[in-house]
């Protein structure tokens, strides 16, 4: 049985690696997510199937626990989020090819590994938080660099992840070139120093600080359903979401990061790795993930939590999340170059 959780920080090449299972009725979970977002899907999975589920909860240094176990490893499947992180895993070669017809109806073709070497489990889409009365009908990404946005927008630090995802994204549509004009034309725009989270760009809303931002859609699924009264129902009730677009692709959609999943290279359970992951993509475990998360599915055609819903139908960005990775360390250099958190 798999240990309960690795604390940030441990030292992988000297954490005690659990012992592999190989019985029939298991499964071994390594995976970034909070607990609390994934146990209910986990805990669907063993009702249904009588897999048992150990999971070993890793905040950080999940590249390095797999190197540091090596062959020996437990882990059977590697869930995490932010499309570069999985890749990252990926590219260092922790994972394995798989061929399932039940992945591939499920998922569309730019959100998961042409090789199979990788799935998205559930979309994370970057859009707008607005003023509720402002009107910001077909609002695209570059219009955040309008001049006459100057000292009304509100965003998180340009190098954290949701961030260098969208940007990179920019690079892939745009280039290198207009990118950095677009960049240092938001930063002109920027109300107060580009920090804090996501959620923090609904409160600056409220408060008046900014008129519009950029965040995650899933934040507002938690604040509209906040405790009535509580500060974040007061935030959330101030905004509402808008689904930008990028102005210069002809084939356009919102930007998406995922949170997402692989079949470890060394999986001691590899039949129940990939029963986990068909499991994850079925109706019922990407409604939970659409009613829990807040998350938009992968899957076409599930219902919508009533909040998401709200939002109205997204069309995601067809741009394989593969390119979009491949521009992350240059945003995060053209991020520094403009002086973006400055």
């Amino acid at each position: 049985m798999l240990g309960a959780c690795a604390k940030t920080g441990d030292n992988p090449a000297s954490a005690s690696a659990p012992q592999a299972s190989a019985g029939a009725g298991e499964v071994n979970l390594y995976t970034t997510r909070e607990p609390a977002l994934v146990q209910p899907l986990l805990d669907a999975f063993t009702a249904d199937t009588g897999i048992k589920v150990n999971t070993v909860l890793l905040k950080d240094g999940l590249t390095e626990r797999l190197a540091a176990e090596g062959e020996r490893s437990p882990a059977d499947v590697l869930m995490t989020v932010d499309t570069g992180r999985l890749l990252d895993v990926v590219e260092a070669g922790h994972t394995q090819a798989v061929k399932s017809q039940v992945l591939e109806a499920a998922i569309p073709a730019h959100l998961r590994s042409p090789e199979g070497q990788w799935f998205a489990l559930s979309l994370r889409d970057r859009v707008v938080y607005a003023d509720k009365d402002l009107d910001l009908s077909g609002f695209t990404y570059e219009d955040l660099a309008d001049p006459k946005w100057k000292g009304r927008v509100c965003i998180r630090s340009g190098q954290h992840p949701y961030n260098t995802s969208l940007f990179a994204a920019m690079i892939a549509h745009d280039g290198a070139e207009k990118t950095e004009a677009w960049l240092r034309g938001v930063k002109a725009n920027l109300a107060r120093k580009a920090a804090g989270g996501d959620r923090d760009v609904a409160r600056d809303i409220l408060a008046g600080i900014c008129d519009i931002g950029v965040a995650n859609a899933y934040y507002v699924g938690r604040m509209k359903n906040a405790e009535e009264g509580s500060e974040q129902r007061s935030w959330g009730d101030a905004i509402q979401v808008v689904r930008p677009v990028f102005a210069s692709a002809a084939d356009t959609g919102t930007h998406v990061n995922i949170s997402g999943a692989a079949v470890a290279r060394h999986a001691p359970n590899h039949d129940n790795a990939v029963k986990l992951l068909e499991y994850l993509v079925s109706d019922s475990s990407q409604s939970l993930y659409a009613r829990a998360n807040y998350e938009y599915p992968v899957k076409p055609g599930v219902a919508l939590d009533p909040v998401v819903a709200s939002f109205g139908q997204m069309k995601v960005d067809p741009l394989p999340l593969a390119e979009v990775v491949a521009n992350r360390k240059l945003a995060s250099e053209l991020v520094d170059k403009v002086g973006f958190d400055n």
